[in-house]
């Protein structure tokens, strides 16, 4: 494995572009290019535009004139002004037209409320609402999701009426997680994306671009507004060599995210190329894209090849396929093509991997895992093996790991520990229960659980350990952050392959390694596993299951929006106040947050999933997560006014109810994790004016932006440390202006004033939406001039 920087790509300045003849395409009636090919079955009239794309690539290439990555290629199709944009990556702000929009059911309710508040009659971009987060875990699938729809029925019925009522495609609870239906149905390649999930990279495994980001973002795009992003560096992974034995597709993006950490990927696109790519199944890329979402990556993306096309033929859109046969040349990069760094792996050489516990960037090979687990005296039994999710859930997933189990069946052994199986599709479920592996996952001990995200995502009613108790879990999903799985900040949570979770469980022990170690049978004689096996595509093809997919009807003006105004889950929003034009003076720190703050710790999941729609409600989980650096403590801060402690959300709508604006201060990469806005919006509706801290995860930093938040930087890191909780503060608001720094008087209680510098990234669009409250503010005004 080999990692090297490379120089950046060379900036396109405005005077460059002066007098410079356009380059525009020749256009024939018999163009191949031409053809009408349909984004997806479910819908009509809405069409792959390769032509469009190639149009404005040429007119990039022909102002840049080097060879492009294969991921420039899609967002540079997809410029709004391929004549006049400025590129350059790590620096411009691209302005994009994305194909599709797609939202899971907890953010897609804030995005659709949003969007119902700028007065349109229907999306303009097409888009798709799908039910998988409030399904929570706790006896089976079926009851489980029996129980979610009784539950969660006045939000079902919000999602479904505003869909129908705003030509939006409406996937029901049971059909699926988002990430597996979009591979299935929606994916294309050289597309673009985006989605309300950070894991919606999923999609680069039919080599899309797609892209995670907040309910904001997606109200835009819906409402025909280009989307903004800054252009992203690309990270180059050549891979060579090919997979063998026990070593999976999950364990490249585990080596990767032990080499780039959870923030090495801010900021840019991770773009697999090389020989040994054409070994992987679709379906394995798009697990490698699925968790570059954990070191940060704006995405994550392979190029066009066969495996894709075969996974196309196989999910009946050969027609798609063999259109992106014909336009093939730009689904790959250029020869030649530059990455700002490049990391190289061989894949013949490549151990399997198991990453954690705690941080999905911790790395460790399976020859060093015992070792790891004695030497930091992680607890050795393992409690509960959790496979599926949107992560490793594919047909080739489920066979590798149902034949793991049946080995050890043959030998009379069942599964020591707990075992779920989570499929990611009601086509993934249907088609193994058809093939025979749930039954034989059934055989083995597991429980299969609903179609949907559940444990991955803390919608887990578990039963096995108390709160505190320390305890080992293992999954295949992507995220292991603390408490995330099953709220227990004593679980020591693990992620690795389907098969090695799978051969975990067998031995109910983490420093078992199932490429040296043997098994006792119910012979009583020593046997060792086998190298999982598994087809990446089903022989008989897929089987589609029920049918769980509500699309748009053809007349939509009689559907009305159901929307109880008494409702505890469902709230109409109303809009954020403008900035009132001054400086923020004496005003006071809410929290010092110490280490880690993802968005888990700023607007937890799990039971307050329920309040996705409700943002005066869930503003109450704010902050509740975090470490309070003056105490060390989880929400009990000291409020400035009255001196006693009270909960984070408590606190905040203390000075709110005083007029009283308020300040987060951060550490290194906050807001890493999931997209949600919620994490943006509570503290907004709660009173607060800015987060400052050392650095910022892409999503979370332009979510606050959106929300008319100022999410800004320290120009020296270090001033972090010097930052008492109880210190009151100066923030010379005025100073927001492209470029410039913001200036900052910190005043302790016992000491000397000090001031320093902040950073931000704002541009004039963004200081625009601060400065009128909101983007959506924004919005509203520019639609009334």
């Amino acid at each position: 494995m080999l990692v090297r920087r490379l120089p950046r790509a060379s900036k396109l300045t405005a005077g460059l572009r002066l007098g410079q003849k356009y380059r525009r395409l020749a256009t024939v009636s018999d163009d191949p290019l031409g053809r009408k090919v349909e984004m997806t079955n479910w819908e009509k009239g809405n069409y792959i535009n390769y032509k469009k794309m190639g149009e404005n690539l040429a007119i990039v290439r022909g102002r840049l004139n080097r060879p492009l990555t294969y991921a420039e290629k899609i967002l540079y199709s997809h410029l709004d002004d391929p004549h006049g944009q400025d590129i350059e990556r790590g620096k411009s702000y691209l302005k994009l037209r994305p194909d599709r929009v797609a939202c899971q059911d907890a953010t897609a309710q804030m995005a659709i409320l949003q969007f119902m508040s700028a007065g349109m009659p229907s999306v303009a971009t097409p888009s798709t609402v799908h039910c998988d987060h409030l399904i929570e875990a706790q006896v089976g699938g079926a009851k489980d999701l029996a129980r979610a729809e009784a539950i969660n029925k006045e939000v079902y019925d919000f999602l479904s009426s505003s869909c129908a009522k705003y030509n939006i495609g409406f996937w029901r609870p049971g059909s699926g997680i988002i990430h597996q239906i979009l591979l299935e149905n929606y994916a294309f390649p050289g597309g673009l994306l985006i989605g309300t999930d950070s894991h919606t990279p999923n999609a680069g495994g039919l080599g899309m671009c797609a892209i995670g980001v907040g309910g904001a973002d997606a109200v835009d795009v819906m409402a025909n507004l280009p989307w903004e992003l800054k252009a992203p560096k690309i990270i180059g992974v050549r891979l060579t060599g090919q997979l063998r034995g026990w070593t999976a597709p999950k364990d490249i993006i585990l080596k990767v995210a032990g080499i780039l950490t959870v923030k090495g990927g801010t900021g840019a696109i991770v773009e697999y190329h090389g020989p040994g790519v054409d070994s992987l199944s679709s379906t394995g890329m798009g697990t490698i894209c699925n968790m570059g979402a954990e070191i940060g990556a704006t995405t994550s993306v392979f190029p066009f090849n066969d495996s894709m096309y075969n996974y196309l033929a196989a999910t009946k859109r050969r027609d798609i396929g063999d259109f992106a046969r014909v336009y093939a040349k730009d689904l790959k990069e250029d020869q030649g093509a530059e990455y700002d760094q490049l990391i190289e792996i061989n894949l013949s050489e490549l151990e399997p991997h198991v990453n954690g516990p705690f941080t999905p960037d911790l790395a460790t090979p399976i020859s060093k895992f015992k070792a790891a687990v004695e030497e930091n005296g992680w607890p050795a039994e393992l409690k509960v093996g959790l496979i599926g999710s949107c992560t490793n859930s594919s047909y080739e997933d489920m066979s590798r790991s149902a034949s793991i189990a049946r080995n050890a069946l043959d030998h009379g052994v069942k599964a020591r520990s707990l075992f779920t199986v989570t499929p990611g599709s009601e086509q993934i479920r249907a088609t193994i229960e058809r093939d025979g592996q749930l039954q034989t996952f059934e055989e083995f001990g597991g429980v299969v659980l609903a179609n949907a995200c559940g444990p991955c995502i803390g919608q887990w009613d578990r039963k096995d350990v108390k709160k505190g108790e320390a305890n080992s879990i293992i999954s295949s999903y992507n995220r292991n952050f603390t408490g995330r799985n099953d709220a227990n900040p004593a679980t020591h949570a693990f992620v690795t392959s389907p098969d090695l979770v799978t051969a975990f469980t067998i031995a109910g022990d983490l420093r078992f390694n199932p490429l040296t170690d043997t098994l006792k049978g119910k012979d009583g004689k020593d046997f060792r596993l086998s190298p999982p096996t598994g087809a990446g595509l089903p022989e008989k093809g897929y089987d589609p299951g029920r049918d769980t997919y509500q699309a748009p009807p053809a007349d939509r003006s009689a559907v009305g929006v159901m929307v109880s105004p008494t409702s505890d889950r469902l709230q109409v929003l109303s809009p954020f106040q403008r900035w009132n034009g001054k400086d923020a003076n004496d005003i006071p720190i809410l929290i010092k947050c110490k280490g880690k703050t993802t968005t888990d710790h700023i607007s937890m999941a799990g039971p307050w999933l329920k309040y996705r729609g409700h943002l005066d409600n869930i503003s109450n989980n704010m902050l509740i997560g975090a470490i309070n650096a003056d105490n060390g403590e989880a929400n009990k801060v000291k409020n400035a006014l009255t001196g006693e402690y009270d909960a984070v959300p408590a606190t905040a709508r203390y000075y709110k109810s005083k007029g009283i604006k308020w300040v987060v201060i951060g550490d290194w990469n906050y807001g890493e994790g999931s997209s949600r806005e919620h994490a943006a919006l509570e503290p907004r509706h709660l009173g607060g004016l800015a987060i400052i801290t050392r650095s910022f995860a892409r999503i979370h930093e332009t979510n606050l932006k959106k929300q008319g938040m100022l999410p800004l930087t320290f120009e020296n890191p270090e001033d972090y440390d010097k930052i008492n909780p109880d210190d009151k503060v100066d923030l010379h608001v005025t100073d927001l202006a492209v470029g410039k720094p913001m200036r900052i008087k910190f005043t302790p209680k016992n000491g000397k004033p000090w001031k320093t510098n902040l950073l931000h990234t704002f541009n004039e669009g963004q200081i625009e939406w601060f400065k009128d409250g909101s983007a959506l503010n924004s919005m509203a005004r520019k639609a009334k001039a």
